[in-house]
């Protein structure tokens, strides 16, 4: 090789290497530089910012929430069920979305949607592009038939909400629960430690911490063990589902017929006090509350008290009974009118029948008869007896917001003769329509005060009772003075103002009761008053004490034998048939006059 040749080539050979070697520094630059980056980096991240992005980093993965535990069912005294807790969806719906035309999705949509109609829902689509409020409350069924459609542009959000499938039929005893599932009438509100759920978990308890996927979905695994454990009580009520609705019936007539204000119906045992049906009119839709006026939220027979007027005239014979100052065959003074401390007091009829029996008194329901018993006992004697009553202390109810009764303060009933009077024919005082059935069922079952409630308690799957609530039980009358009572007040139903209640084949007691309304300054109202009346089936067998009440109805002839009376009736009758109540005597044979 020539000697020029052999210089060059070394020449190429020396600039190749040193131009590898600065490709190679500079590369050896570059991984320098940037590990230096990814250092000061890493000690940013891990070490300066470390704590501030594993706290942001814990948000995103996980989720911080309070599982709603669905409340328990509730039946009634047959296993029907009155309230649950079932699953529905909250529909929207994003019109711009939508790869149909919004016609077609609308008649898609009202086909499952059967209480809507087409164009109202093709009207709602067009109103705006995005976020359009469809239902509140779609059905599962509903829901998954929707979901089945594949529609995009289309949002359901599955939610549980409580749900009534009587309606209102048992409105006045079960109440309602608000948007936060918390309960704000009858036993969802008094009786909110029952049908909450008991949850022994301490995570159920407060806030659950979970897992989730890139997608934002719960990871399974990260779910605490016992989260779905749920126990299959129920709280079991003492109603009759079809005693409920006759009852319901019967009043809403009635009150319609007189166009009265309100009107209510009781049905309870007298022996257990266990209510089977209860109904006031007007009431409500619990599954549709928010349209109603909130004073129907309260049960009235429960938190509003009243005059009885005639119908406390049988606790009074029995107060005389146990005191001693008459027995049954007692004669008393039935004038037209008496004067009590310069007050004129007269019969409703204006008229009198001199001396006669015990029973006569209430056939005819006299009030001067019952100032001639009352009279008979010392004013201070006569108040010891009525404050056993309890009137003016509560019953201990299941239901809430209970009212008590009001007697004037001892000092003042006992300093003059017209407050025991006019306490003689059930004015002056006050109780609750629950009160005075209370009071009758201690006639009718021997004279024993028992507690009214509604609440049967929980019972398991097989219908077991898991807890029973402890309930007081006190004499209040002789048993012999209560039996006489009884059998006075069948002698009103067959003899006297309660001939309206009358069943053939049946011994009922009963009585009228028609009361002038205080206007609360002191006076009674002219043309306002309140109708009832009480009865006892059937008398040789005391079962049920079912009263009656109805607040100003209108018309010429609103008397608690022609206004009240036919609603006890078609009651009893329904009690018969549905709970077999043999007869008294054969019907069809007519019974002896007493």
């Amino acid at each position: 090789m020539p000697k020029n040749s052999q210089k060059n080539h070394k020449s190429t050979i020396k600039s190749i290497n040193l131009d590898s070697v600065i490709r190679l520094g500079i590369i050896w630059f570059v991984l320098v530089l940037g590990s230096t980056g990814l250092a000061f980096r890493l000690y940013q991240l891990q070490i300066k910012q470390g704590d501030e992005l594993s706290e942001k980093a814990k948000q995103q993965q996980t989720y911080n929430f309070r599982p709603y535990i669905p409340r328990r069912s509730v039946v009634d005294g047959r296993g029907n069920i009155v309230a649950l807790d079932k699953v529905v969806y909250t529909v929207y719906v994003h019109p711009i979305m939508l790869s149909e035309e919004n016609s077609i999705v609308a008649e898609k949509l009202a086909n499952i949607l059967v209480d809507r109609d087409k164009n109202e829902i093709l009207k709602l689509l067009n109103s705006k592009k995005s976020g359009v409020l469809l239902d509140k409350t779609v059905s599962e069924d509903q829901g998954n038939k929707i979901k089945e459609l594949g529609l995009e542009g289309i949002d359901l959000h599955r939610r549980y909400a409580r749900f009534y499938p009587q309606g209102e039929l048992f409105a006045d005893i079960i109440g309602y629960v608000d948007t936060e599932h918390l309960g704000q009438a009858g036993i969802e509100y008094s009786q909110q430690k029952l049908i909450e759920r008991d949850v022994s978990s301490v995570a159920m308890k407060s806030m659950l911490t979970v897992k989730r996927d890139g997608q934002g979905a719960i990871i399974p695994a990260s779910l605490p063990d016992g989260i779905i454990e749920l126990d299959d009580l129920q709280l079991k009520l003492t109603l009759d589902l079809r005693l409920q609705r006759a009852a319901r019936d019967a009043l809403k007539n009635q009150v319609k017929k007189f166009n009265a204000k309100r009107g209510a119906v009781i049905v309870m045992d007298v022996h257990t006090g266990a209510i089977v049906a209860l109904a006031s009119e007007p009431t409500y839709n619990p599954n549709q509350y928010s349209l109603y006026d909130f004073a129907l939220y309260k049960n009235w027979t429960v938190t509003d008290s009243y005059e009885p007027g005639s119908t406390f005239k049988p606790l009074n014979v029995a107060i005389g009974l146990d005191e001693g100052v008459i027995n049954s065959n007692s004669s008393v003074l039935d004038s037209p009118s008496v004067v009590i401390d310069g007050w004129p007091i007269a019969n409703a009829s204006k008229s009198g029948q001199g001396w006669v029996s015990v029973t006569k008194i209430l056939e005819v329901s006299s009030n001067t008869g019952m100032i001639h018993i009352i009279q008979k006992i010392s004013g201070s004697r006569y108040y010891e007896r009525l404050q056993e009553f309890g009137m003016d202390r509560l019953m201990g109810l299941d239901l809430p917001f209970e009212a008590t009764g009001y007697v004037k303060p001892k000092e003042v009933f006992t300093s003059t003769k017209i407050e025991p009077a006019v306490t003689a024919f059930g004015q002056g005082l006050s109780l609750t329509p629950l009160k005075l059935v209370q009071l009758h069922a201690a006639l009718a079952n021997g004279g024993k005060l028992v507690t009214p409630h509604v609440v049967e308690g929980l019972i398991n799957q097989n219908g077991e009772l898991e807890s029973i609530p402890k309930r007081e039980i006190k004499q209040l009358f002789k048993e012999s003075s209560a039996n006489s009572v009884v059998r006075m007040m069948q002698s009103v139903v067959d003899n006297g103002t309660g001939k309206a209640a009358q069943i053939d084949g049946y011994h009922i007691g009963g009585k009228t009761g028609t009361a002038q309304k205080h206007d609360g300054r002191g006076r009674y109202q002219a043309n306002a008053k309140i109708t009832s009346f009480i009865s006892i089936l059937p008398t040789d067998d005391p079962q049920y004490v079912i009263l009656a009440v109805v607040d100003e109805p209108k018309g010429g002839n609103t008397f608690g034998s022609t206004v009240a009376a036919p609603i006890v009736k078609e009651v009893m009758n329904s009690i018969i048939r549905l709970k077999g109540i043999p007869p008294s005597y054969p019907i069809g044979l007519k019974k002896e006059k007493k």
